[in-house]
């Protein structure tokens, strides 16, 4: 994770990119692709390197960064079968916590299977459900760190799991995952609505040249 100086940037950045997200995702996609590259990379490689050496991690992050951003904003394909997987992975979990249990590893390989097939065939309904609640999550973290939260803050210090995994928020902030639901409901609206266009792939097929 980043050294303390560097948190409130970064929470600003990952502010502006779950804007872009959330309410921009389909027609910028590619960007968001590059974006969330970026934000995997640097979260991998800075949390490899001691945080006690300020320096190195910053680098590390800022590789591990350009090298995800590159590689998601290259692979248009592999992003939206990445996008239909992680929302099959979050569909399972989904279910298995209404009872208070977790799926099996099985069972999310399964769904993340299915959802990265449906997805090469609805990607449009697909890019729009995954960077709507990926951008909504985002936002949240980010303006949590940025209005000062000590959880949040501590949370991206130390690298827990919250800041990554929607269906466990901080202690004492259940609220968080209600209002994910909300906010990437309303970008999807909005996507669906305005920003997202009203062409899937499947329509482009039977257009007329």
């Amino acid at each position: 994770m980043l050294p303390a100086s560097y948190q409130l940037p970064a929470a600003a950045v990952l502010l502006t990119g779950g804007v872009v997200s959330c309410f921009f995702g389909y027609r910028l996609f590619r960007i968001v692709l590059a974006l969330f590259g970026f934000f995997i990379g640097a979260l991998a490689t800075s949390s490899i390197v001691a945080a006690s050496n300020s320096t190195a991690m910053l680098i590390a992050a800022g590789v591990g960064g350009l090298v995800g951003a590159g590689l998601l904003f290259a692979a248009y394909f592999i992003g939206v079968t990445l996008v239909g997987a992680g929302l099959g992975a979050l569909v399972a979990n989904l279910a298995f916590s209404v009872t208070g249990t977790h799926p099996h590893i099985l069972i999310v390989v399964l769904c993340s299977i299915v959802g990265a097939a449906a997805a090469t065939y609805l990607q449009r309904w697909f890019i729009i459900a995954g960077t709507s609640f990926g951008g909504a999550w985002t936002m949240l973290v980010g303006v949590l760190a940025v209005l000062g939260d000590r959880k949040a803050m501590a949370a991206a210090a130390t690298g827990d799991v919250w800041v990554v995994y929607p269906l466990d928020p901080a202690p004492g902030q259940a609220w968080v995952l209600w209002a994910w639901v909300a906010l990437g409901l309303v970008g999807t609206a909005v996507q669906l609505g305005w920003t997202g266009g009203d062409k899937g792939r499947s329509s482009r097929r039977g257009r007329k040249k």
